[in-house]
């Protein structure tokens, strides 16, 4: 079924999203905010989403760790029936973009408001949902409030994650008004579907409208020291040194060469990254003693993710033996890639053609709340063309039609699984 959106309604709720916590600067192209939880331009953010839910007629419920959800219960619908539910987040990053995040919300609202307009007569009930801490820019290390909502994060134990200033989430959530006691749990939900910018190019590239994602990518962090021996690097002889950061650059293009061969030999989509480095003492007159190194690999394969892990431990244990450090790893976080669901894929395929946008099949390379949910429910990621693949950053863009596209075919995907 077409259920066109409205957009310029779309928008105007983007735009007045966008304003809360707001950054100016000089270029007129740069829009960028920044929206942490606990802070007044989330609670800002949060009390107009509220306040937009109840005047679409949405029963608001909020959780223990601020969660957010609004469910419309049409006459037509079994009020105890499974709903189907579709969001991402409000949060941003320091200085971040006005699309990643509240495009999924809204869009989702608008895809309910649109259903409603147009008299569709839904089984089920749908939620609109807002998940807290999405982006870990304050308090843990992203997907928070996706993760206490699967039971994957503790709730008490998400409460007591402190900023930098050692608020707890608890306590930010309290001052601002949205620590609840309602239970929402994605596993009671017949579907989840999210739409989000792409943060790539593929769509663009494509000319495409929107982007059905196959699998979202696997993620893992690992954290590599290695120890050398700090030395004078006037009265140190170059044949003497043990030099921690000359062995950790060979590191680093290990783990490069790795995952090139990788993407070569067994999977395109294959990436990584040593993203981070601390260096000790860290002086320009010493050689170096320790670094701590973080990298970053991912991909839709999990074998692939394993050969470049396996060959950042034998750079280690090779340096260890050419170069006479000491060296240490761990991986202390590790997430599986996340296949989306076949039946909301082919549903978001139908409403595309239906309602006459291009949709085509992508991988994503970043995480988000459907991996989570996909844990407990069916659920399916969307995306939206982003210019130039630009994100975090505030001269990310979405074209407004662009918007209002893949909104289109989101509506349309709720529509048909909640008529099922």
């Amino acid at each position: 079924m077409d259920l066109p959106v409205d957009a310029d309604r779309l928008r105007a709720d983007l735009e007045a999203n966008a304003a809360f916590g707001r950054v100016t600067y000089e270029a007129p192209e740069k829009l960028g905010r920044t929206n942490l939880t606990g802070s007044a331009a989330n609670r800002a953010a949060r009390d107009r989403l509220v306040e937009r839910f109840e005047d679409a007629g949405l029963e608001v419920a909020i959780d223990a760790v601020g969660n957010l959800v609004g469910t419309w219960v049409p006459d037509s619908a079994d009020p105890d029936a499974a709903p189907v539910a579709s969001g991402s987040h409000l949060d941003s990053v320091p200085e971040g973009g006005i699309f990643d995040g509240p495009l999924g919300v809204y869009a989702a609202l608008e895809a309910v408001r649109a259903m409603r307009d147009a008299g569709v007569e839904p089984a089920r009930p749908v939620a609109v949902v807002s998940f807290t801490e999405e982006e870990g820019a304050t308090f843990g290390s992203g997907l928070l409030g996706s993760s206490v909502a699967t039971g994957a994060t503790d709730a008490d134990a998400a409460l007591a994650f402190e900023d930098g200033a050692g608020e707890t989430l608890g306590e930010a959530l309290g001052r601002i008004g949205y620590r609840g006691d309602d239970e929402i749990d994605p596993a009671s939900w017949a579907a989840f579907y999210e739409l989000h910018i792409e943060q790539d190019t593929v769509l663009e590239e494509a000319g495409a409208d929107v982007g059905v994602v196959t699998t979202i990518t696997g993620i893992t962090h690992c954290e590599a020291t290695i120890e050398g021996e700090a030395n004078h690097a006037g009265a140190t002889a170059m044949g003497d040194r043990t030099d921690a950061l000359a062995a950790a650059s060979e590191f680093v293009l290990d783990v490069e060469a790795a995952a090139n061969e990788v993407v070569a030999a067994e999977s395109d989509s294959a990436v990584g990254t040593v993203g981070s480095l601390s260096v000790s003492p860290n002086a320009t007159n010493v050689v170096p003693g320790r670094v701590e190194a973080g990298v970053d690999v991912r991909d839709v394969t999990r074998e692939s993710m394993e050969t470049i892990v396996g060959a950042a431990r034998d750079s280690l244990a090779r340096l260890e033996r050419e170069r006479g450090v000491q060296t240490a790893f761990e991986r202390p976080f590790d997430v599986s890639p996340t296949p989306m669901d076949d039946r909301l894929r082919d549903a978001a395929h139908a409403a595309a053609e239906s309602a006459g946008r291009t949709a085509i099949d992508l991988h994503s390379g970043a995480a988000h709340d459907a991996m989570r949910v996909a844990a407990v429910t069916d659920a399916s990621l969307l995306f939206a063309p982003s210019r130039d693949g630009i994100s975090h950053n505030p001269l990310e863009w979405t074209d407004w039609r662009d918007c209002a596209a893949a909104t289109d075919v989101l509506a349309g995907a709720l529509a048909r699984v909640a008529t099922e």
